[in-house]
């Protein structure tokens, strides 16, 4: 069966090649990255099972992730992007020995063409896309991941204002057919307008997006790097508790008593650099939802980050990050206080604690969210005292902010909407310290050591005895030692 694929995807490529030799106009160029990294992560979600309890983990695993992107270039105003995926454990799927069962994903597949004779630039297609978020914090706190999409990028005022417009489809569960003769509201469809402006020494992007929900999408998907048992998935990020139990109800608390809801964010990322090598970074976004049906489906909430850099020596880079978000108050019938997110990658500096501090493998972090916490954070980066060599430390402070009555009603109504380390109760605390090293043996191969630790405080009466006492059994503390290759070409 891989080796079915593999023909399959080299057919592909010589097959695009023996096309693109017959028109002598158009370039084909290719890069990627193969990553392999062993990493032994100790206590996932504190407890060392998933987030319901229900199954134990693996300590150790190889993580083996390949990454092609080939360019298929008519023009300097012209081309198409293909981008090919492989990513999995040693001794699973495409990694298993002698009984592979290969797969190879696309994960970006578009056209990309300047209009005739404008600046104005073009992309269709499944495609990059993140929503504004200043530069320390790595990712959007929204959504920033591949969607297909048809996105319009046009300068306004040359080196001063441009704006990026777009449509993308998310999910459009039941394809072609719905699962009845009564259509359903199965699509999730996204609605994005940036406008960056830039001025010496200072660039602001205010920027908004909209989004359709579907009474019928599946909101089951995972939206992290990890597998929904260890990440989150849509129905944490998007709903309310009550709708995450009860949705698609025809009556009850939390169903949705229309076929679609809008949700809509409006933000605006900040970066000053007028005092260079003093740089401030900082976010403000509100996101709202379903504020149109039943009360205890609405959603609604803020998060505000501030961050400052001192980039004037060149044997490492000082940063200090903060943020706040808005958490859930006492009562789960008047809706959500948290603000709904979609695909998070926001991650300050390259902290243990969020997703967004890692671009390489999963099982790389605790998959904390920002929403609904609070915190603060330090950051070493660039550390380099030593040819070829360089560190980054980060350690970083977060307190819930959300009701413990909350939390305990969320999980009576569904055990897997809020989980203990990643959502917090007032009260309660996790600290993270991690220490990453990478040492350049090529100019493109790296070997990187990475390695965290991070350490929760937690209510018995929040989650339960059950979940408590095995976390309290591992000290409350849970760490992981990754080393690996890192080859670019």
């Amino acid at each position: 069966m891989q080796k079915k694929w593999l023909h399959f995807a080299v057919a592909i490529v010589a097959t695009l090649g023996i096309c693109t030799s017959a028109l002598a106009a158009t370039q084909v160029s290719m890069q990627g990255s193969s990553d392999i990294m062993g990493t032994f992560y100790l206590n996932h979600n504190y407890t060392g099972w998933t987030k319901t309890g229900k199954k134990t983990e693996d300590t150790f695993q190889i993580w083996h992730r390949i990454l092609l992107l080939t360019d298929f270039k008519a023009n300097n105003a012209l081309k198409f992007r293909l981008g090919l995926k492989i990513m999995d454990i040693w001794g699973h799927g495409t990694y298993t020995a002698a009984n592979p069962s290969a797969v190879i994903l696309v994960n970006k597949a578009y056209l990309q063409f300047k209009w005739p004779e404008t600046p104005i630039q073009i992309t269709a297609g499944l495609q990059p896309l993140g929503l504004p978020q200043s530069p320390l914090y790595n990712g959007s706190a929204i959504y920033s991941d591949c969607m297909a999409a048809l996105t319009v990028k046009a300068p306004l005022i040359p080196d001063t204002l441009s704006l990026v417009a777009g449509f993308g489809r998310l999910f459009d569960t039941d394809r072609t057919y719905d699962d009845t003769t009564t259509q359903q509201a199965d699509e999730m469809d996204a609605y994005f307008l940036t406008l960056p402006v830039t001025a010496p020494g200072f660039k602001a992007t205010p920027w908004g997006m909209a989004v359709v929900a579907g009474k019928n999408t599946n909101y089951t998907y995972k939206n992290t790097a990890d597998a929904a048992d260890y990440g989150n998935t849509f129905k944490n990020a998007i709903l309310s508790a009550a709708s995450a139990a009860n949705i698609a109800g025809t009556s009850g608390l939390g169903h949705w008593k229309n076929a679609q809801n809008p949700y809509f964010w409006a933000g605006g990322s900040f970066q000053v650099s007028a005092l260079d090598p003093v740089r401030f970074y900082a976010d403000v976004i509100y996101g709202a939802g379903a504020m149109n049906d039943s009360k205890a489906a609405q959603r609604h909430g803020w998060l505000v980050d501030f961050a400052a850099e001192y980039t004037g020596w060149t044997v490492l880079t000082p940063q200090v990050f903060a943020w706040w978000s808005t958490g859930e108050d006492k009562s789960t019938l008047n809706g959500s206080e948290r603000m709904p997110y979609l695909r998070s990658r926001w991650g300050p500096g390259r902290t243990f604690l969020f997703e967004g501090s890692y671009d390489v493998m999963r099982g790389s972090s605790t998959n904390t969210t920002p929403v609904g916490n609070y915190g603060v954070g330090l950051s070493l980066a660039n550390i380099s005292f030593v040819e070829k060599l360089t560190n980054c430390v980060t350690v970083a402070y977060l307190r819930g902010n959300n009701s413990a009555r909350a939390i305990r009603t969320s999980q009576l109504l569904d055990d897997s909407y809020m989980t203990m380390g990643h959502d917090m109760a007032e009260g309660e605390y996790v600290v993270g310290l991690n220490l990453d090293t990478k040492y350049m043996l090529y100019e493109n191969l790296a070997l990187v050591l990475d390695t965290g630790w991070a350490h929760g405080n937690f209510k018995e009466s929040v989650w339960g005895h059950r979940l408590y006492s095995q976390a309290e059994r591992n000290g409350n503390n849970t760490w992981k030692v990754a080393m690996g290759l890192s080859y670019k070409f």
